[in-house]
């Protein structure tokens, strides 16, 4: 994982567009087509917000790489302090590489990174009940199911239920990666 840069203009437009049918179901409403929302000539602006606000410390935006390739993307977002540290955390990943830990292992560091250096205590994240794979993801390094937000996020132009999912700091006091590496499920880590 790495920062978002303003030069991942033309991998982000590629990856979205040739995604569009596997992230379209889960992704919030937007404003236009999905082509238009998603040409290279969008990421500029989008990124100067991301930037913008991980200046003033509310989101973390994570690119994704696999072998130097940008495959998707990590986000840690609405960060607060004080007596809450909290934030969600949100993330998608190219069909291409579908089942093979990708997401999970970027997770995992993303959650390692939030409770480490971050000082964060608890992570959050909301998932479609139908959304079977990123739901495995959450479960395999802990995250637990504390409830069902009904018409939670306006998600192609329909109000659609979340199952919330949580881990606090104490859950993983080893840390998620090594929680992967411990279950057997961090093959792709090594080598």
């Amino acid at each position: 994982m790495r920062p978002v840069r303003v030069r991942d203009a033309k991998s982000w437009s590629d990856l979205r567009i040739r995604n569009q049918n596997s992230l379209l179901p889960w992704e919030p409403t937007g404003v236009g087509s999905w082509a238009d929302r998603h040409q290279p000539a969008s990421w500029p602006p989008l990124y100067a917000i991301l930037k913008s606000e991980a200046k003033r410390g509310t989101i973390l935006p994570f690119v994704i790489e696999l072998d130097g390739a940008y495959v998707g993307q990590l986000t840690v977002g609405n960060i607060q302090r004080g007596a809450v540290r909290t934030a969600w955390i949100g993330y998608w990943i190219d069909q291409a590489h579908f089942g093979q830990g990708i997401a999970t292992a970027a997770v995992a560091l993303g959650v390692d990174h939030c409770f480490g250096p971050v000082g964060l205590h608890r992570l959050e994240a909301t998932v479609q009940p139908s959304n079977g794979a990123s739901q495995a993801v959450l479960t395999k390094l802990g995250f637990r199911h504390e409830g069902l937000l009904e018409r939670y996020m306006d998600v192609n132009k329909r109000w659609r239920d979340h199952n919330l999912f949580a881990l606090t700091a104490e859950e993983v006091p080893e840390g998620a990666v090594e929680r992967l590496v411990r279950s057997g499920r961090a093959n792709f880590l090594q080598g």
